[in-house]
């Protein structure tokens, strides 16, 4: 299968899907989501594939919207984006094969948030893990509202959500955000040991058994908080501080 902005490989009886935007640190943009879908459609298909490992190329795992690609968006074209977004991030919360999260560098944003839909998060130690939507005047997608919340606690949560404070992966760790932080060279190997031990056991048992974790979780009322995230994020990117935030942000990476 050709893809534009993923990797995908299959193998030892779990996937890899490989963010691959490199020259922008793996930001997101509406291929890269519509790469995502059609290639979690192939896993849910092989019979043979019992994991899905998500991970990036270069030195992020993603820095988050692209926002050069978003930059000059109508309101509409965002809708579509978020629309394409929350599908896919829809698609990983309630995929019913196990998702492990390889974070390999950067995690911002919408990037943070595909980690946080999947099921296990493995972090390199000198990853930075953060939410800056506060700082350029967004809003968080992809269930992120209610999935940091359930990982480390409401309080927590506003902290990281209100400050735009980006942690390494050993803080993360700490505080639950991820299962484990691990030197950067081990990381990949971890991920595919933890794959491999899942893959030896029942894929049915884990599909009932995962089902159940998100309805435990009030999965019901979920579409309601992404479909408000949508709106959420559409009056943030509508205001003028919008664009003024965005020069700043792109100031302060040139210094």
């Amino acid at each position: 299968m050709d893809f534009e902005c993923i990797i995908y490989e299959k193998g030892e009886g779990f996937a890899t899907i490989k963010l691959n935007r490199p020259q922008v640190l793996n930001a997101m943009n509406k291929q890269t989501w519509i790469d995502l879908q059609v290639a979690l459609d192939d896993v849910k298909n092989d019979p043979d594939i019992k994991v899905l490992i998500i991970t990036g190329e270069g030195r992020a795992f993603s820095t988050g919207a692209d926002l050069k690609d978003s930059k000059d968006r109508t309101i509409e074209e965002y809708r579509n984006y978020l629309v394409e977004l929350q599908e896919t991030s829809r698609k990983i919360i309630r995929f019913e094969k196990p998702i492990i999260a390889a974070i390999n560098g950067y995690a911002l944003g919408s990037g943070y948030e595909l980690a946080l839909a999947c099921d296990i998060r493995i972090a390199a130690e000198e990853a930075r893990i953060g939410s800056p939507e506060a700082r350029v005047t967004s809003s968080v997608t992809g269930g992120a509202m209610r999935l940091v919340q359930d990982l480390i606690g409401p309080g927590k949560a506003r902290e990281l959500l209100f400050t735009a404070e980006y942690i390494d992966g050993k803080e993360a760790e700490r505080i639950g955000l991820v299962n484990r932080a691990v030197p950067p060279a081990r990381l990949m190997e971890e991920a595919r040991e933890m794959a491999r031990k899942i893959a030896q056991n029942s894929s049915f048992s884990i599909k009932m058994i995962k089902r159940g974790l998100i309805m435990a979780r009030g999965e019901v009322s979920l579409d309601a908080l992404m479909d408000y995230e949508i709106e959420a994020c559409l009056a943030c990117v509508s205001t003028k501080e919008r664009q003024e935030s965005l020069k700043d942000f792109e100031e302060r990476k040139k210094q």
